[in-house]
């Protein structure tokens, strides 16, 4: 009977196929009837979620066994890790649920899902095997792992581009586990229908996004069961459309440059990169990454800065290890493009040596005439640094006229730049400083000393760019004036001057025969004694020679001027002086107070205050002047009314005296006759010249007269031209002595052959002023007052036309320029007639 039950579970659980199960069922019903112990097999099949004490089967009963049995073999059931499910009673055999029982819980997803029993009886020893199928339940929706799901999707992804969605769970089996899905609504999406239902589903674009009509999108999806009831499960889904991320971030430069020296800190910052990305929001946003291509030696010592693409070390750096590295960098943004650059950093060397100097060659000496360029030394420069720090440049002090040149790598040349002028500068230290390039730079620096010699390459040079000097005249030959100096830049026998006096001549006289210079002091001293109204300044020219060879000379003009001394007297002009003849000046005895009688002209031919002249009149003290004179024109006027009282005749007595010291005088004497008529004038004077002076005379015309007739035929064809060169000489002569010189000329007398009286006979042209307070002239003609000279031959003559009743007119032409405000003629005095007869 055992046997039979055995068959029928199997074929039981062989109606759905031979499965594991069967076969092992065989296996132990063929060891139990190896082993002669008693073996059965019972299967029963509930649902999940009985109640606890719900009644599975009656296990006895199914088995044929007596109850009575089932307590003397002690039955039991053996659960192994399932005791908790399921429990024996005893009293009446049947397996009893002793906690509910979850599918789910219990196998998964496994299937079928079953609970393997072994009731055991003692006495003798049986056992049973019980099979509980374990039934599915739709007691479980489906669900998902998320309540929902975002997406950031640009309007510009494609058509058919796929989104993950996930998938749902749902713990049931068979029919009652997951069976479909739907996405709603559909109208830019749809689900992929040929995704397996147990598998990941995807979302699939169908028509295109636009942000700009709808930014935002809301979707649902639901997971549907197949049991009875159906079941269903949902997750949002939220679509954020994103503006099209068509831009790529892009560097402000392809390459950045950077230097570190070694041994820098860690988090030393060397760089900083930028991109910007033209799109907005979260396309816009950058962030910056090394590149994973770039070896790991150098992302563990360079780090850049995700979000400000700030560049720092990271690590320790060595010069001698790798002196230069490259970093690939790049920038991408949320939506996935990106720009790439390089930077490169460079090590720097440590600068730790100062360059060291070597002076392979020097002149101690350079003359001054040396063309620019020329070498004065040559310098080699070694620093055992490399790099920058071992790139040196040398440098000399400033504003001196030499210059540093680099003919080859570490060998440096001191040249000449500008001329050279040991007058100028006759030494020159020159501090070379020679630096590397390194950071902080080092540097070492050495003097050199270097003489200038000279040569003549400066003339002498006069203190002064011209001299004068100033002598008195009627100095003593020898007399040393005054002294040149020129001085010579150069030095020692190209410095050495030497003076010498320029061949010239003075007045066609040589110089040297007026000066001469000392050679070696520049002393000028006077050969002559000078004279003043002989040469009044002259010049000449020394010459400044040096030593040199060549020599080099200058010159310079020196300008003597004869200073005046009072060594002439003033010379009396007018009135002129006779030694035979009496001068008179007459005045009518009706003349004004003030009356201008004549005018005394005198000059001095020395120059400045020795020629200013005075005048004044010699009176006695008995005397009731009639008479004086202007001290500074010489005019003489009256100065009371003529009285009856007053002699006919006047003698006056003027000296004229410089202002020299000490002064110089002369004098002379003038004749007035104080009368009304001629005959009254005559008589006076005639008794006073018919006696001894009439004798004296007489001799004298008639030798003049007698050498006159003899020449007279020789000299008439050139008297007219000696007279004409004689007047232009006379002017000339008063032109240039710049004095108030009015010469003086006899009257002539000629005979008109007119009869009549004395006083109605003589007519005279005289000079006489318009205002007798005046000193201006004017032209009258007035008969019986004028000037008259009287001799003894003339009265004898007079007496005897007076008897024989001729009469005699003579004509004297006076004419004077006008005078300046001192009283003194502003011209020359030209006589019209000059008669030298009587």
């Amino acid at each position: 009977r055992q046997v039979i039950r055995a068959v029928m579970g199997i074929l039981l659980i062989s109606d759905k196929g031979v499965s594991l199960f069967a076969l092992w069922h065989i296996v132990l019903l063929f060891l139990v009837f190896c082993s002669r112990i008693v073996f059965g097999q019972m299967t029963y099949s509930i649902p999940e979620e009985m109640q606890k004490g719900s009644t599975i089967g009656n296990i006895a009963q199914d088995l044929g066994l007596d109850l009575k049995r089932l307590k003397a073999g002690r039955a039991r059931i053996y659960t192994g890790d399932n005791m908790e499910y399921i429990e024996l009673n005893r009293d009446n055999g049947r397996l009893l649920i002793k906690e509910s029982i979850d599918r789910e819980s219990l196998c998964a997803k496994i299937t079928p899902c079953a609970l393997h029993l072994q009731m055991i009886l003692d006495n003798p020893m049986e056992l049973y095997s019980v099979t509980v199928e374990i039934k599915d339940l739709n007691d479980n929706s489906p669900y998902f792992q998320k309540s929902e799901i975002r997406f950031e999707i640009s309007e510009s992804a494609a058509v058919g581009a796929r989104f993950v969605l996930g998938r749902a769970v749902d713990p049931d089996v068979g029919v009652n586990g997951l069976s479909t899905y739907s996405l709603n609504p559909t109208k830019n999406f749809v689900l992929d229908e040929q995704s397996d239902v147990g598998k990941t589903i995807e979302m699939v674009l169908q028509q295109p996004l636009d942000r700009e009509k709808e930014e935002r999108l809301n979707l649902l999806l639901t997971a549907f069961d197949g049991g009875e009831p159906r079941l269903s499960g949902t997750m949002n889904i939220y679509v954020k459309v994103l503006d099209a991320n068509d831009n790529a971030p892009v560097f402000s430069q392809k390459a950045y440059k950077a230097t570190v020296i070694e041994n820098a800190a860690k988090g030393t910052r060397l760089t900083s990169v930028s991109a910007t990305d033209s799109d907005e929001g979260s396309n816009s946003l950058v962030t910056y990454h090394i590149s994973d291509a770039v070896d790991n030696s150098v992302t563990d010592v360079f780090v850049v800065d995700s979000q400000s693409g700030e560049v720092t070390l990271n690590g320790k750096i060595d010069y001698e290890t790798c002196n230069h590295y490259q970093l690939d960098i790049q920038a991408r943004d949320q939506g996935g493009l990106s720009d790439s650059c390089k930077v490169f950093i460079d090590v720097l060397d440590v600068n730790d040596h100062q360059p060291a100097i070597d002076i392979i060659s020097m002149s101690s000496s350079i003359s001054e005439e040396s063309k620019p360029n020329t070498v004065v030394a040559m310098i080699k420069v070694n620093d055992p640094d490399s790099g920058a720090n071992g790139q040196v440049h040398c440098t000399i002090s400033d504003n001196i006229p030499f210059a540093v040149n680099t003919p080859s790598d570490n060998f440096f040349s001191l040249r000449t730049e500008q001329e050279l002028d040991r007058e100028r500068e006759a030494e020159y230290n020159i501090t070379m400083m020679c630096s590397d390039e390194g950071v902080p730079p080092l540097s070492s620096s050495v003097s050199l000393r270097l003489q200038i010699s000279d040569v003549n390459d400066n003339a002498p040079v006069f203190e002064r760019s011209s001299y004068e000097a100033f002598v008195l005249e009627n100095n003593t030959p020898g007399l040393s004036i005054f002294k040149v100096k020129a001085r010579d830049a150069d030095s020692n026998q190209n410095a050495r001057v030497s003076y010498i006096l320029e061949d010239s001549t003075v007045n066609g006289v040589p110089v040297s025969s007026y000066v001469s210079v000392s050679a070696d002091s520049g002393v000028i001293n006077a050969v002559r004694s000078f004279d003043y109204e002989q040469l009044k300044d002259f010049h000449f020219r020394v010459i400044a020679q040096d030593g040199g060879s060549p020599p080099l000379s200058g010159n310079v003009t020196v300008t003597i001027a004869i200073q005046d001394q009072n060594d002439n007297a003033p010379q009396v002009l007018y009135p002129v002086q006779t030694g035979g003849s009496l001068v008179a000046e007459i005045v009518p005895r009706s003349a004004d107070v003030g009356y201008l009688v004549t005018k005394v002209v005198a000059v001095d031919v020395d120059s400045g205050q020795n020629a200013w002249l005075s005048y004044k009149l010699q009176k006695k003290a008995t005397d009731r002047a009639l008479f004086e004179v202007g001290p500074q024109n010489g005019e003489i006027r009256t100065v009371r009314q003529v009285t009856d009282k007053d002699a006919v005749k006047q003698k006056l007595t003027v000296v004229v005296e410089d202002n020299g010291q000490p002064s110089r005088s002369a004098v002379v004497n003038i004749n007035v006759a104080v009368a009304d008529s001629f005959p009254e004038v005559l008589s006076e004077f005639t008794d006073l010249t018919h006696g001894k002076e009439y004798n004296d005379n007489l001799t004298f015309y008639l030798v003049l007269a007698l050498a006159a007739v003899s020449f007279l035929f020789i000299t008439c064809v050139v008297v007219i031209i000696s007279v004409k060169i004689y007047r232009w000489r006379q002017s000339r002569v008063f032109y240039q002595s710049n004095l108030p010189v009015i010469p003086y000329y006899p009257p002539g007398y000629t005979d008109t052959g007119v009869t009549g009286t004395l006083p109605h006979m003589y007519n005279y042209d005289v000079c006489m002023t318009t205002n007798s307070r005046k000193s201006d002239c004017k032209y009258s003609t007035l008969g019986g007052h004028s000037v008259l000279m009287v001799d003894p031959s003339f009265s004898e003559t007079m007496q005897r036309e007076m008897r024989d009743k001729f009469s005699v007119r003579q004509n004297n032409s006076l004419r004077f320029t006008p005078s300046n405000d001192s009283g003194e003629p502003d011209g020359n005095v030209h006589n019209n007639r000059r008669n030298h007869g009587h």
